[in-house]
């Protein structure tokens, strides 16, 4: 079992920035992949990045070149740096992690941008 907590949304204007943490309960060196994804009220879920075991990074076309991942296996957490944030950037952001079949998902953290 996992658990996930996620951090460091907000709210904030265009253009801005926000750096969003996942704390798992495990060591993160267990786990296959973890991932982002967001939902805006009334929307479907999208995926919006995820990171290998390896470190290797994918990101969806909406959010690439704006939108950073990286692993801290010191801390056992999974970081989002979002930069240049836009209004469709607004939903909540959930953290998802696979460790062998089984996914795993946070609670998710708001983040808001205003224009």
């Amino acid at each position: 079992q996992v658990q996930l907590v996620e951090s460091g949304g907000g709210l904030v204007q265009a253009g801005g920035s926000l750096r969003l943490s996942c704390a798992a309960s495990t060591s993160i060196a267990t786990i296959n992949y973890m991932a982002w994804y967001r939902q805006a009220p009334g929307k479907q879920r999208d995926w919006v990045a995820r990171i290998s075991g390896r470190g290797s990074a994918e990101y969806a076309d909406s959010v690439k070149g704006r939108f950073t991942l990286s692993r801290n296996y010191a801390n056992n957490t999974m970081n989002l740096q979002m930069n240049n944030l836009q209004p469709e950037d607004t939903a909540a952001y959930i953290c998802v992690a696979v460790a062998g079949v089984t996914s795993y998902w946070g609670q998710g953290t708001q983040v808001t941008v205003s224009s």
